[in-house]
């Protein structure tokens, strides 16, 4: 099982699912609640909220209760928490223990999704969210895009994101054609940053039906996918389509061409249950409805092959004997990188604040 990188930016929800009713969602086997406050009138959104789903007098669920202006009362016995996560008021006494209350997470909404800190609070630095501003641009950008739960390891889903040749043969009459998995692929590592770039640059390219219907080129394509994982979370895919032979111009613009920017985020909930956000966004056809549905749900179709394939490959290599070998090539070269960096970033979260790999205080020898 990929080890757990806490201390870590974790996406735990698209902004449009979090409002006045209350979110339950499992991160890294924690159980949180999430709800928007009531904002300051006008119409102004409220801020997010994160609590610890069980309320600490009989464990009951705090995302099966209610709220009661912004605070969060149980459904079983009453235990009202305020934003802070702090018990407020208990039933039968005035005095409230001091030891009632919850814990309350940091949370950040950026590019329309929440991301929440898994790990020490004191670590939590809202900077250090990675960006997807296309998503939240709507001027320049239109998105579409959804949440499946995938029952595997999110290694397994890292893993299936950094190595698109998959595309040819699991997503052939979709969005593989030959050229995925026969085109020589880059890869560049940044491992302090804990970013992986896979590039793959398609010059003479079958045009697959989810490009060939959205943007209504007839023939072979120039098709160019960049990738950018920051890990442990946010996966992004550049594309580039354009009739073959069409390039940018000297200057960098490229009015010829069709920009697609796909967007993951991969959340691990368990050991064996991860969450897959994903969203597409176009730079054509903005405000288009009728693209806008059909891309929603053909790229979901993909989403869902992926889900049934890692859902297989999870069961099977539960059943395989201990010690079995896996093979690597080439194209497992992205996934190899993004692996050595979630076994450094789990190591770091695992140790006490302040320590280095060799055990002792930072700065000392």
């Amino acid at each position: 099982m990929t080890a757990f990188a806490r201390n870590q930016w974790y996406v735990a929800a698209y902004g449009r699912e979090v409002g006045r009713e209350l979110l339950g969602r499992t991160i890294l086997d924690e159980a949180i609640v999430f709800y928007r406050t009531e904002g300051e009138g006008d119409g102004a959104a409220g801020t997010v909220v994160a609590l610890a789903d069980r309320c600490v007098h009989r464990r009951y669920p705090l995302s099966a209760s209610r709220l009661d202006g912004d605070r969060v009362v149980c459904g079983y016995h009453g235990f009202t928490y305020d934003t802070t996560g702090t018990c407020v008021s208990v039933p039968g006494q005035k005095r409230v223990p001091r030891t009632a209350r919850v814990t309350a997470y940091p949370v950040v909404e950026r590019d329309s999704l929440v991301w929440v800190w898994i790990g020490d609070p004191a670590l939590a630095d809202d900077t250090a969210v990675p960006r997807a501003p296309h998503l939240a641009d709507t001027a320049r950008w239109t998105t579409v895009g959804g949440m499946e739960p995938i029952d595997c390891d999110y290694g397994l889903l890292v893993d299936n994101l950094l190595d698109l040749s998959h595309e040819t043969y699991l997503h052939g009459g979709y969005i593989g054609t030959p050229e995925v998995a026969d085109t020589p692929m880059t890869t560049e590592v940044d491992e302090g940053a804990g970013v992986v770039r896979v590039s793959r640059h398609m010059d003479d390219a079958a045009c697959p039906p989810f490009y060939a219907r959205s943007t209504g080129i007839e023939g072979r394509i120039t098709r160019w996918q960049d990738i950018e994982y920051h890990a442990p979370c946010l996966y992004l895919l550049h594309s580039r389509i354009a009739p073959r032979g069409v390039l940018p111009n000297p200057d960098g613009s490229d009015p010829n061409a069709f920009h697609v920017e796909i967007t993951y985020a991969i959340t691990p909930s368990t050991g064996r249950h991860v969450y897959d956000f994903w969203a597409v966004s176009r730079d054509f056809g903005l405000g288009d409805e009728e693209m806008s549905a059909f891309l929603h749900d053909f790229n979901r179709e993909v989403v869902m092959q992926d889900v049934d394939a890692l859902n297989l490959l999870q069961k099977t290599l539960e059943s395989e004997p201990a010690g079995y070998q896996e093979l690597s090539i080439n194209i497992d070269t992205g996934g190899l990188a993004a692996r050595r960096i979630l076994a450094r970033l789990a190591e770091q979260g695992a140790r006490p604040a302040g320590a280095t790999a060799a055990g002792l205080p930072a700065g000392a020898r």
